[in-house]
């Protein structure tokens, strides 16, 4: 630890969480955290067991996949059978969270998987994201933390008490923001780098 973070109550709060949801993770349990967007429920996205959790909980069906985050986007190429160049560029240039549909998705839960073979990928830049995927070293699923049809919570604070008590560990960083956060933009890729804009 560097000198003076031991004195700044943000930080470590930061390092007690991200080893308590490091630990959750590791033995297949379901964390509420901070994303770079909404409040979400993760888990570990190569764990069907942990993945069908997490549909359990959201009561939706598994039939409605959900995303996974990254922080790295060297990482794509292990997931993905084949990413197109413009999914690069978009990244690179994106000012904010944008979630891109990937065709052939590979070495991730079966349950996680859309029908189509499609996987959806963000790439966070989010402190607390960043530091958990770097350390537990697999991608990480992220989900709105509300029921499945309810409005997603844009603060901890519209997190429904069922929701929170649903998790094994519910990260304590972040959770006195007030600013209301958005969703990511949501771009589909085709194999051939065709584009479709789902949400802006």
């Amino acid at each position: 630890m560097d000198p003076g973070e031991s004195e700044n109550p943000k930080i470590r709060t930061m390092e007690d969480d991200l080893k308590n949801a490091l630990d959750v993770l590791r033995k297949g349990g379901v964390v509420l955290y901070p994303t770079d967007t909404i409040w979400g429920l993760g888990c570990d996205a190569t764990n069907e067991e942990a993945v069908a959790r997490v549909y359990a909980i959201k009561r939706r069906s598994d039939s409605k996949s959900m995303l996974v985050l990254m922080e790295n986007v060297n990482l794509l190429e292990r997931y993905v059978n084949e990413v197109p160049d413009i999914a690069y560029e978009l990244i690179e240039v994106t000012d904010k969270p944008m979630t891109i549909i990937y065709p052939g998705a590979k070495n991730l839960a079966g349950n996680l998987i859309a029908a189509d073979g499609t996987i959806g990928i963000r790439i966070t830049r989010e402190a607390f994201t960043c530091r958990l995927i770097q350390r537990f070293r697999k991608p990480v699923v992220s989900t709105s933390a509300n029921f499945s049809g309810d409005p997603s919570p844009d603060t901890f604070a519209a997190v429904s008490a069922e929701i929170k008590a649903s998790a094994d560990y519910v990260v304590r960083y972040r959770r006195d923001e007030l600013t209301p956060a958005s969703p990511s933009s949501i771009i589909r890729l085709g194999v051939g780098g065709q584009i479709e804009i789902l949400r802006k």
